[in-house]
């Protein structure tokens, strides 16, 4: 994967760029250019999801780098997610050929659990992340082991390369190791030095689970649904990462990027800015110090900034 960045090999035996670009949020008139940007500045890594509403667009983008010659289709890390409805066995491989049908794709490279909370199939995201919604009648009682054998199905057929989870704590991730045959070769999580999850950073350590952060940045523009209510301290402008990013002649957003680098940690910040496309990679010319990695280590306070209010009466609730 020429011009990926730091890689790390997955249980599975594939490899993944540490640096992504992150979609969340980014509207499907703008994510068409954002991954061709990203490309061209050298990423290798693009992750989506079904929920994003913005598959279709990404495809597109990594269709028209590939006809260019800039990439070969092995060439770049793909990572799309099941959504919370399809949960249930019989569902997970429609939703696999959803994703891939917008994608335009043959297969992922990584397919994701996005939550282990599952909702009663058919019910719609604007339904799901709706405030005001009696949650508790859209709740499904689908255990996420019965999911995830469903999901190995996908790995046999040639669909996914590798599969994995997001936003699952470390009890859940050992009900699936007891209980797999493949084992979940991602774990996708809030992670940033207000939120640092040492314990489960190295829990998936020990069990060969990469780790990605979302949120590296303290999620600036996320939805209301998925915000405290509260207010909350602005990552970026913390004392302590402005000194650091200051010492390094670096950005604040460059400085917490590469914070997870150095700990080993997969990390997709997401943009549609080109300028910050390029810049949010341009951290592959330095390391901070053991110094200063304790520094940051030591400004966690536990702070979720995504969705910790979100489906706290589920009997999967994660956090």
């Amino acid at each position: 994967m020429a011009g990926a960045g730091p890689t790390a090999v997955l249980s599975s035996g594939k490899k993944m760029p540490l640096l992504g670009l992150g979609t969340w949020q980014s509207k499907a008139e703008e994510v068409y250019n954002a991954v061709k940007v990203a490309i061209d500045a050298g990423y290798r890594h693009i992750d989506t999801a079904w929920v994003y509403k913005n598959e279709k667009e990404v495809g597109q983008a990594i269709k028209e780098k590939i006809a260019e010659g800039k990439i070969k289709r092995e060439d770049v890390f793909v990572t799309t997610k099941l959504f919370y409805t399809f949960h249930r066995p019989e569902r997970v491989r429609e939703a696999m050929l959803k994703s891939i049908g917008r994608l335009g794709l043959d297969y992922v490279d990584l397919y994701l659990i996005h939550n282990p909370q599952c909702f009663k199939y058919g019910t719609s995201p604007a339904e799901v992340f709706k405030p005001s919604a009696d949650l508790e009648r859209l709740f499904d009682d689908v255990d996420h082991v019965d999911t995830w054998k469903a999901m190995e199905s996908l790995v046999d057929e040639g669909l996914a390369k590798s599969i994995g989870v997001s936003n699952f704590n470390s009890q859940q991730l050992e009900r699936l190791l007891q209980n797999c045959r493949i084992k979940p070769a991602v774990n996708q999580v809030e992670l940033h030095p207000y939120l640092a999850q040492q314990d489960l950073v190295d829990f998936c350590k020990k069990n060969n689970i990469l780790l990605t952060a979302f949120s590296a940045l303290g999620a600036p523009a996320r939805p209301k649904a998925f915000a405290s209510g509260e207010e909350e301290p602005v990552l970026m402008e913390d004392p302590s990462v402005v000194a650091i990013a200051k010492k390094y002649g670096k950005s604040a957003a460059q400085i917490l990027l590469r914070y997870h680098l150095d700990r080993g940690v997969s990390v997709i910040p997401k943009s549609v800015t080109p300028s910050r496309i390029q810049a949010n990679f341009d951290i592959m010319d330095f390391s901070l110090s053991k110094e200063d990695l304790a520094s940051l280590g030591e400004l966690d306070r536990k702070l979720r900034y995504v969705g910790a209010n979100l489906f706290v009466t589920h009997k999967y609730y994660s956090y």
